[in-house]
């Protein structure tokens, strides 16, 4: 076994890719022909959206849209980076909304938290060690 991707289920999957794009400088690695499903380039494991239509093709109980949620989904997307507070900076000038500014925490890790205009809830941090 091993972990193959994430999926987040977005109104717009045109919207986030260019959002995460913008924001966190990944590239688009493939769209369907559809629209409904997009993977950036974050390496070995992709990062991928899928449309909400699919998710309710998916799921016959439905599913809890991000986007819609008062708080963020109990889950996060970690994007590791040298300089937190400048990624943190260009999140929010890119239309995230900040949940918390950069800090450094006791084992040493600087640590902020977006949240993307699709929902997603981002934690921006430097290398462990």
């Amino acid at each position: 076994m091993k972990f193959g991707y994430t999926i987040i289920y977005v109104p717009d999957v045109a919207a986030s890719l260019a959002f995460f794009n913008q924001a966190f400088g990944l590239a688009t690695r493939f769209v369907h022909e559809s629209g409904t499903y997009g993977e950036l380039e974050t390496g070995a494991t992709a990062l991928a959206f899928a449309a909400d239509e699919l998710a309710q093709s998916n799921f016959s109980t439905g599913h809890v849209a991000a986007h819609s949620s008062s708080k963020p989904l109990g889950m996060e997307i970690a994007l590791v980076t040298d300089d937190v507070a400048a990624a943190h900076a260009r999140a929010l000038q890119a239309g995230a909304t900040e949940l918390a500014s950069p800090q450094t925490k006791p084992w040493g890790q600087t640590v902020s938290y977006v949240r993307c205009p699709d929902g997603t809830l981002v934690e921006l941090c430097s290398p462990i060690g």
